[in-house]
């Protein structure tokens, strides 16, 4: 993945929206992981991978992959909120779950613990985690950094219609 164009990219809409909402000079970090945990339930939820009650089938893989890239949004703007843009290697030694149903809890707990610490290496683990989940999703990178492309533009069309 091409991390320095996603951040420069999400930097891009991210000044936009706080311009916008006249937020250039609030600290928005815990809402950022906020988001980042429900966008992560709404994708879980697409997946439908914990629903052991019901037989209803996981929803369409490209609505799947739009729900996955929001993810990689709020991902990537924690980055900058922690000024990690600069980075040249996001690669980490990670835990990787077996099922898919493991591997969100595992990035709920990975998303809890970068909160606290707010480390580089935390969040790479986390970024790493992340991938892994998306790969165990069938997604390749070049899949997810398109998807990427046109979620962002859809993010800055939104913002011009008052989402």
């Amino acid at each position: 993945m091409n991390y320095q164009k996603l951040f420069t990219m999400q930097k891009g809409l991210d000044q936009h929206i706080e311009s916008q909402h006249q937020l250039e000079k609030e600290d928005l970090f815990d809402r950022k992981i906020l988001a980042l945990l429900v966008e992560l339930g709404e994708l879980a939820n697409e997946t439908r991978c914990f629903k052991f009650w019901s037989l209803k089938q996981a929803s369409e893989r490209k609505i799947i992959l739009e729900e996955y890239v929001d993810g990689i949004h709020f991902i990537l703007s924690l980055g900058l909120e922690c000024e990690f843009e600069r980075e040249e290697d996001y690669r980490a030694n990670i835990q990787k779950a077996e099922s898919v149903n493991d591997q969100f809890l595992l990035i709920y707990a990975l998303t809890s613990k970068f909160r606290v610490s707010k480390s580089l290496q935390d969040y790479k683990i986390l970024f790493q985690a992340y991938l892994h989940l998306g790969e165990q999703l069938g997604f390749h990178s070049e899949e997810t950094e398109q998807a990427y492309f046109d979620k962002n533009e859809v993010n800055y069309q939104r913002q011009q219609e008052g989402y």
